[in-house]
Formats: structure tokens, C-alpha cells, sequence
């Protein structure tokens, strides 16, 4: 007994089933730049966060360093500014791109597609602007 067909036996193996969330194709290359977007994003955020792990851990002295006159030194460069916030706007855009994939896989309804790819990015942009606002206001003439 063979299995059953499910279209032309060139569309696609009958061992296949029809795809969780089927929507209409789009004209739009959106889809083919989001995925060119994770993997040169990738590759950059592993320099990014190599060079940051590496500067930080193994570098004159390690860890032990590490304190907020340290912090303060640093981020009164704009050099590691920029750096820490590459990598903040990067990972925070390649995590939510990700995951914007997860949810177009996975939800079902359209109405809760809407609501997740909502909440991701207000939290997106939430995590995204303080971060950039603690980059470039951080002073380190604290008094206490």
C-alpha cells in the first residue's frame, strides 16, 4: 500500500504536511533581507562580543578590575560607547528577529500573532532605548 497524494507528485513528498500557519504570498523581499540581516548580524555581533569578553576577562588583570571607575573610564570614550551600544542594538534586533521568526512559526491565529509580535516590540524598543539612554548619559562624577 502506498501513501496517499496529496497533490502532483512533483509538488511535494506525501510525507509532508501542509505548513502550521499558511498565509498569502507577499510581493515584498522582507523575508529574504531578514534573513541576510541574521547572518551578517551574527557574524558581527561575534567580533563584537569576542573583542568584549576578551578586553574585559584576559586583559591586565581580569575580572578583578572590573568596578565602576573601570565602567566610567570606558564609557567616557566615545569608542566603547559605540561599541556597547553596536552590540545592544544588534543583539537586540537579531534576538527580536528571531523571534518574530519563532512567532510567525508557531501562532496559529492571526489575532495572536498580532498581539506577541506587539509585546516584542514595545519591549524591543523599551530595552533598546534605556540602554542607549544609560550609554550616553552614564556620569561618573557620582556624589553620594
Amino acid at each position: 500500500m502506498s501513501a496517499p497524494i496529496l497533490g502532483k507528485s512533483y509538488d511535494r513528498p506525501a510525507s509532508l504536511d501542509a505548513p502550521r500557519s499558511p498565509r498569502a504570498k507577499s510581493n515584498s523581499n522582507f523575508e529574504k533581507y531578514a534573513w541576510l540581516f541574521m547572518r551578517l548580524s551574527g557574524l558581527l555581533l561575534i567580533i563584537l562580543v569576542l573583542g568584549h569578553m576578551f578586553i574585559m576577562l584576559m586583559i591586565d588583570g581580569g575580572v578583578n578590575r572590573l568596578n565602576f571607575a573601570f565602567v566610567a573610564g570606558r564609557w567616557s570614550s566615545p569608542f566603547w560607547q559605540f561599541w556597547d551600544l553596536s552590540m545592544l542594538w544588534l543583539a537586540q534586533l537579531h534576538g527580536g528577529n528571531g523571534l518574530r521568526t519563532i512567532i510567525d512559526d508557531y501562532s496559529r491565529k492571526d489575532s495572536t500573532r498580532f498581539w506577541l509580535k506587539t509585546i516584542l516590540v514595545v519591549s524591543m524598543i523599551l530595552i533598546v532605548s534605556v540602554g542607549t539612554y544609560v550609554i550616553f548619559t552614564f556620569d561618573p562624577n557620582i556624589t553620594g
